[in-house]
């Protein structure tokens, strides 16, 4: 299992119209085959922080989301809403057999 936290930094003032963008990716996200979960979260300490949380089946279902058509028309237009870089931690969480 592939496990991906996406940090963004929303701008205060486009908050509400990132919130309103991003429900269709985290809808279309979660329907695809390898999906296992796809949420946002907003920081309890952080003013206009959020993480995205997913879990993903294998490499290739990332891959596969990552050119999807919700996937991309999001991230084109992402730079309207964020105040820094998105940064992404991608994590293999295979448990030892």
């Amino acid at each position: 299992m592939i496990m991906i936290h996406a940090t963004l930094h929303v701008n205060p003032e486009k908050e509400q119209d990132f919130l309103k963008d991003i429900q269709s990716l985290i809808e279309d996200s979660r329907s695809e085959s390898g999906n296992i979960s796809y949420d946002l979260m907003k920081d309890t300490e952080k003013e206009n922080v959020f993480m995205m949380v997913e879990e993903w089946k294998d490499i290739e279902a990332v891959q596969s989301h990552n050119t999807s058509n919700h996937f991309t028309t999001f991230t084109g237009k992402a730079s309207e809403y964020l105040t820094a870089p998105l940064a992404v931690k991608i994590y293999d969480a295979k448990l030892m057999e």
